[in-house]
This record gives C-alpha cells, structure tokens and sequence, in this order.
C-alpha cells in the first residue's frame, strides 16, 4: 500500500475546493437591493445584472424605512415580451408568466434569499405589491 504524505493531501484538497468555488458548481450570488417608499419613486437594482446559466442565489434586501416589498422572478419567453398588466389592481398578472420563486413579505430592512436553477434567456425581476411594479420597482436579469 501507498502511503501519501499529508502536506500532499491537503495540497490536493485545496486544489479541489478552490478549483469547486470557481467553478460553475458553486451558485452564483446576485445582490437584489429593494428601495422607495409609496407615493414616490421606487427601485429594485441587482448586482450583476448578467449571469451564468445553474445555481443562482437572489440576496434580497428591503432598503427601505416603512414600505413592504417583494422581490419576484420570472423567465420571460424574449426580452421583448410583453407583461401583462393587470391595471385595476396595478399588479403583474403572474399566472401568465413562468415563476421561478419569490421572496414575499420583506418588512422595511429586512433581508430574505431565493435559491434557483437558471437556464439561458431573459428574466423579470419585479416587486408585484400594488403600484410597485409601476413605480419602478423592476429590472431585467440576462442568464448567458
């Protein structure tokens, strides 16, 4: 039997975990930061706004002192796709759109997290509280 040194297993341990971090094994971060207040202009930001295709973890904050928010994502089938609206309730009708989770009820300051497996294509990513969605409270997200 062959006995490898220890100095020589935990190089080889620590090739492996950080050529795993690198990789796209490991789930890729976006900061989603949830800003406004009702009556004025709301926004929601991501960082970055690109990603790669697999694992994806929305990091989601409500920076805001006294509105709720929520943060939705959904797959759009192209970047021009129309949302369909639902103008009586100022809302996003999601029923008509691929879901890919959410992250609902975030009282002002608090933080919450999706986890999700992205495929290539253009999402929405959205607050779909009453009048949210209109004041601004929307980005896209490119998976590529």
């Amino acid at each position: 039997m062959v006995r490898i040194p220890r100095a020589i297993l935990a190089t080889i341990a620590a090739t492996a975990l950080t050529f795993m971090a690198s990789s796209s094994w490991a789930d890729t971060t976006i900061k989603v930061l949830e800003s406004g207040e009702g009556g004025g202009a709301m926004s929601l930001k991501l960082d970055p706004a690109i990603a790669s295709p697999g694992p994806v973890t929305f990091s989601v904050h409500n920076d805001a002192i006294s509105e709720e928010h929520e943060m939705v994502v959904v797959k759009l089938k192209s970047a021009d796709q129309k949302i369909p609206l639902i103008k009586a309730k100022h809302r996003i009708d999601e029923d008509q759109l691929k879901s890919m989770g959410e992250v609902s009820d975030l009282k002002p300051g608090a933080s919450g997290q999706l986890k999700a497996n992205l495929k290539p294509g253009t999402y929405l990513v959205f607050c779909n509280l009453k009048g949210h969605y209109e004041a601004g409270m929307q980005t896209m997200l490119t998976v590529k």
